[in-house]
């Protein structure tokens, strides 16, 4: 921010209990409030991380004698780990001050030392937030920082980081972002957009430390009106411009010993369908009791609490259950001291060697309760509908109330207030809740520009659909047994069926019963891949499809027929059709060797329509290191599905008809096994494959030849042989009749 400028400046003063291990800690406002003689009050709270009894590291004071009604709470415990271990602890101070808004800058500093003992070889430790004191053109007040924290101590296996994400919610809606404030590790990255941090390769064993900056933006253009008559303007979303406030968050994660599993509520706790989603917006009131559940599962571990960071007086109710279930109740009251706080709240289950991903809600305090009504929810294949009882809202109009998405409209028939949307519009948002599948929106009550005051009960109306990920997905579709069935959180559950056909129509499937399917070699093979989602919309793309000697996709023997969407077999043919459906016919083939069976796998994708940047829209690729991020649009990972065997049975001849149904009648039990590998081969190019083609398709033919050839070198020998014979008893009969005369 702006040098020079007058600011009021909070240094913390360590005593010698700062000399104890740091494990970061986060810093966040209350709103800004003004008062009748032009002062400001300013409250914002400290937690900080630590372990065994939570030693405070800090003395918060107001250098200068440029604040007044200074109020300082002591630090107060708001987290220990109760194992008897000591492993963590967090506290959170309060602290409130009257100051002068003569400058533009607000700044809040802190430091010390130790850090943990870490791989960094990181000591001191610093804390810092800055605050734009100008008074925004859209909201009419000063900027609200962004809200973040995280639990005490973060931990995972080296085997099993895949990416932590952070909590970062702006109250005014502002773009955060988030990016290192000191050298990282080139162990990770940081997606600055998301704030999710990855990491790039094998990890060291032993705490990491984590500095990051966290900045918001406004989204749009605004102007920012000081105290002493200037003014500053700021472009929307323009990131090289002077930030409207800017945070340090300082933790550490723990990077553990390879666990012997890191499937998801295996050894590794996983949350299920009751807990918060991470950056959920939750709702109190002033006096009122707050609760919410987590639910987590590890069914060979033991789930033994749940580390949680939140305001100070929140209490926990922990049950654990069966199938290695556990699950806590977290209560919290909020006093007059809260009103209006926009709350960050952190947890994760811990067991003894291992955690689950952290996830972290807001808490939003109000003084009034919203107005919640009587709504039912209709839950069909791809869309839901919300009908609220008016009688429940009195005095409520459906013009002032809106849903996620402002541009969807709510009807009325009198006695409802009804809205009807699919899984992909109206705002509504798709969350992986573990074991659910989660489609949910709102309904909110709007505030109009022109209106200078309201009268009207604030209205907050959540609504969702959720479907278990274990679901028999025929309830919505009709698959069949053969069928893959995936759950993704943007896509949530969705399928494929591959199906071998019995000719170029592809309406006649193999049944089966008829597996392995007998074919020629020569022979055209029908084959056909459909997608069915609960999203009305998608597209299918094929990414691979390759031929194996078993259902082994990683065999080392394999033959390319799609690679990188593009087709690499000179038989395939790829047949005209919908969005949703791939067909297409091949040459039948085997591998060299003892092999009778081909398996065919291919790799599938599923994308929203109409993104040029999505991998649907991107076809075939030459060059696949130039394929774009998956984040920049929407689609699923790759997902591998198998369809065979394919039994070869002999040759087609040269004359095999293309448009010749396959043999679908049920196999006996008398055909031969296909053969398991022996060694793995170099496959060849497309010149010596053909070549093998022809070989073995004929090789019966020159055993044959071969067989009579020798037939009749030996049937020459044996004529030769007797016909000699044959002279020479002649000429030794001749030899005695002269004798005698």
């Amino acid at each position: 921010m702006e040098t020079g400028v007058a600011a009021l400046l909070l240094v913390a003063l360590l005593g010698t209990s700062s000399a104890v291990s740091f494990y970061g800690d986060s810093i966040n406002f209350s709103p800004l409030q003004k008062n009748q003689d032009g002062t400001y009050k300013v409250t914002f709270y400290h937690r900080q991380n630590g372990r065994n009894d939570c030693q405070n590291q800090s003395s918060l004071i107001c250098e200068g004698g440029v604040c007044t009604d200074l109020d300082q709470s002591n630090a107060l415990r708001t987290d220990q780990d109760f194992s008897g271990l000591g492993r963590w602890c967090q506290t959170e101070e309060r602290t409130t001050a009257t100051f002068q808004a003569n400058g533009t800058t607000l700044t809040l500093r802190d430091s010390g030392c130790c850090w943990a003992s870490n791989v960094d070889g990181k000591t001191n430790w610093m804390s810092q937030a800055e605050l734009d004191l100008g008074v925004r053109s859209d909201t009419y007040r000063i900027n609200n920082c962004p809200v973040t924290t995280t639990v005490s101590l973060l931990r995972v296996p080296r085997n099993c980081f895949t990416q932590h994400r952070l909590l970062a919610h702006d109250p005014d809606g502002d773009a955060v972002r988030c990016r290192f404030a000191s050298g990282a590790s080139a162990d990770f990255t940081l997606d600055e957009t998301t704030c999710t941090l990855r990491s790039t390769g094998e990890l060291q064993t032993g705490v990491h430390v984590f500095e990051l900056t966290m900045e918001d933006f406004s989204t749009h253009n605004i102007t920012l009106s000081y105290a002493d008559g200037s003014s500053a303007s700021r472009e929307a979303s323009n990131m090289n411009l002077p930030p409207l406030c800017r945070l340090k968050l300082n933790f550490l994660i723990e990077v553990l010993p390879p666990a012997s599993s890191c499937v998801a509520a295996d050894v590794l706790p996983m949350f299920l369908s009751r807990t918060p989603s991470h950056g959920e917006v939750l709702h109190a009131s002033v006096g009122q009791t707050f609760q919410f559940h987590a639910q987590a599962q590890a069914q060979n571990a033991q789930i033994q609490n749940f580390q949680i960071s939140g305001p100070h007086n929140m209490t926990q109710d922990f049950r654990t259950g069966s199938d290695g279930k556990a699950e806590v109740t977290v209560s919290w009251t909020p006093n007059e001291k809260d009103a209006n706080r926009v709350i960050p709240v952190c947890f994760t289950a811990e067991t003894a060697t291992t955690q689950s991903e952290m996830r972290c809600a807001v808490v939003m305090v109000t003084r009034d309760t919203f107005l919640q009504g009587r709504a039912s929810v209709q839950c069909l294949p791809n869309k839901m509908t919300v009908a609220v009882e008016k009688a429940s809202m009195p005095d409520v109009s459906e013009e002032f109330l809106s849903l996620r998405d402002p541009s969807c409209t709510l009807t009325t028939n009198g006695t409802h207030i009804v809205g009807t949307m699919s899984f992909s519009t109206c705002g509504t948002k798709t969350e992986d809740k573990g074991d659910y599948i989660v489609f949910n929106n709102e309904i909110h009550s709007i505030e109009r520009s022109s209106e200078v005051i309201i009268r009207r009960k604030m209205v907050k109306i959540d609504f969702y659909c959720q479907f278990p990920k274990t679901i028999s997905i025929s309830n919505f579709y009709t698959l069949h047994q053969a069928d893959y069935i995936f759950t993704e959180s943007n896509f949530g559950s969705f399928g494929y069926s591959f199906e071998i056909f019995q000719d170029g129509n592809f309406t006649s499937r193999v049944e089966p019963v008829a597996y392995p399917v007998q074919v020629k070699l020569l022979e055209m093979i029908y084959m056909g891949i459909q997608a069915v989602s609960v999203l009305p919309n998608v597209t299918l793309f094929v990414e691979s499809c390759k031929g194996t000697p078993d259902n082994n996709p990683d065999n080392p023997i394999y033959y390319d027929l799609i690679k990188n969407g593009c087709v690499k077999d000179e038989t395939v043919m790829i047949h005209p059709s919908n969005q949703t459906s791939f067909n297409f016919e091949i040459q039948a083939f085997k591998f060299n060797g003892d092999y009778d069976q081909v398996y065919i796998t291919c790799s599938v994708i599923l994308c929203e329509p109409g993104n040029p940047f999505s991998r649907c829209a991107q076809g075939c690729m030459s060059e696949p290191s130039r394929r774009r991020r998956r984040g920049l649009s929407m689609e699923t990972a790759e997902h591998y599905i198998t369809q065979g065997p394919l039994q070869l049975v002999g040759s087609a001849g040269p004359g095999a008809v293309k448009n010749k149904k396959i043999n679908a009648a049920p196999k006996s039990d008398t055909l031969p096994e296909g053969g398991s590998p022996v060694a793995p081969e170099t496959r060849s190019n497309g010149e010596s494959w053909r070549f093998r083609e022809v070989f073995a398709s004929n090789v019966t033919t020159v055993v044959f030849a071969s067989g009579f050839i020798l037939s009749l070198v030996l049937l020459a020998l044996v004529v030769r042989h007797f016909s000699r014979r044959r002279r020479a008893e002649d000429l030794h009969a001749l030899i005695e009749d002269e004798f005698e005369k």
